[in-house]
């Protein structure tokens, strides 16, 4: 039983969760050879408060983007 976690930023539509979940599916059952009821898709949201790179959240990253942004103009 395959098991899929996914991390993703919030503001994905529902529609948009189904699309990925419903692509991963298919991907993993072409490529294991599983049924499609055995995969398991868990999908954890993250707030920009709540996700790091390079120790930035990203709203301190987005700033970052922007200040740099600003700097080359």
């Amino acid at each position: 039983m395959p098991i899929i976690e996914m991390h993703l930023m919030e503001g994905r539509t529902v529609e948009q969760k189904r699309a990925v979940a419903q692509a991963v599916t298919e991907a993993v059952t072409r490529s294991l050879g599983v049924k499609h009821d055995s995969v398991r898709i868990l999908i954890t949201e993250h707030g920009d408060e709540e996700f790091f790179v390079g120790g930035m959240n990203m709203a301190q990253r987005a700033a970052a983007q922007r200040a740099a942004a600003e700097e080359q103009q």
